[in-house]
Parts: C-alpha cells; structure tokens; sequence
C-alpha cells in the first residue's frame, strides 16, 4: 500500500500514484484530491522505501506508522501541543523505544506524525501489507 503513496520534494503533502506517462507520473493529493503531473525532475519518494532508524536496524516505515497507529488508538496525533510541550521525542521513544537518538531527528518525527495524520485522514489503517498463505509457503520441488 505505501508503494504507491509519494513525497514530492518541495510539495507539502502525500500523493497517489494514479498513472504514469512518458516521464511523469499523474499524483492525486490525498488531502484535496486534486491531480496534477509530477515530472521527472521532480525528487519523488515513495513511503515503502522509507525506513527509521533503530539502534540494531533501520525499521520500514510501514511498521513504525502501525505502531504509531496502534499508540494513537487510530486517532489523529496532536502535532502542534506535542512541539510546544517538547513531547515530541519522548511520545515517539514511548512508540518505537529502540530509535536512534543520534540519527532521527525532531523534523523527522514530525514529519512522521503528519504523514500519519495525513493517511488516517485519507482512510487508510493498514499500513503493512500481509503475506499470503501462497508467499509464505515454500514452493515444493517435484
């Protein structure tokens, strides 16, 4: 799901992937559903190849916007009373203890956070795709 959900350098937002032509992509915004074009030049990240950094490894944000979903009990976060009452890094440490102190930044949290606000707004609650039976399974050699 997080695949075909985007963050444009230099548009505020998340995007959808609607279709593609000859060096762009056509975006949806999830908040306005306005569509427009984003072009190759544009620096285009989708969510799926994001990931946290954690004292061990580097977790798919995926799975960090789960926990976060399960902290918030699938209610928005409140990102501006978490800044001003600098609870920003110690609401995060409460939802994925092991992150990095050094290499995630305020910014990035409350980048996180709005992400988050953005696709709970936009109806979505999954933010990891489960496995199949038939993926699980090792193929039987005959």
């Amino acid at each position: 799901m997080l695949r075909t959900i985007l963050s444009i350098t230099g548009k505020p937002g998340l995007f959808k992937i609607v279709s593609q032509g000859k060096n762009m992509l056509f975006i949806e915004d999830l908040v306005t559903k306005k569509r427009t074009p984003a072009h190759s030049r544009d620096k285009i990240i989708s969510l799926g190849d994001i990931a946290m950094y954690t004292v061990a490894e580097e977790v798919p944000l995926g799975e960090v916007l789960d926990k976060v979903y399960a902290f918030a009990e699938g209610k928005e976060m409140d990102v501006k009373t978490l800044i001003e009452n600098k609870e920003l890094r110690s609401t995060f440490e409460q939802i994925l203890p092991e992150f990095d102190q050094d290499r995630v930044y305020d910014n990035d949290i409350k980048k996180l956070y709005t992400w988050y606000n953005i696709l709970i707004n936009a109806g979505y609650t999954k933010f990891t795709e489960e496995e199949t039976a038939d993926e699980e399974a090792p193929a039987e050699e005959v």
